[in-house]
């Protein structure tokens, strides 16, 4: 699983929920969650904006929520 659906169902959302959100089209949402498609900066820059997350850490969205136990979701945007 990637942070950006972590993120997503931690706070309750649907895709179609995160999608409204981040002014993106929900197949959008799903392909990007599965790993079917690899965002525009320009979807990304929205999805980490819409999940609070800081530009500087959007990348870390598409990254794997690993299994150890300091893995750290991407910082809260300020």
């Amino acid at each position: 699983m990637h942070w950006i659906k972590k993120l997503r169902q931690q706070r309750g959302w649907s895709q179609a929920e995160l999608a409204r959100r981040a002014v993106l089209n929900s197949n959008t949402v799903c392909m990007i969650e599965s790993g079917r498609w690899v965002p525009y900066p320009k979807q990304l820059s929205k999805l980490s904006n819409a999940l609070g997350v800081s530009e500087a850490d959007a990348h870390r969205l598409l990254e794997p929520v690993g299994l150890a136990e300091d893995d750290q979701p991407p910082r809260a945007a300020r």
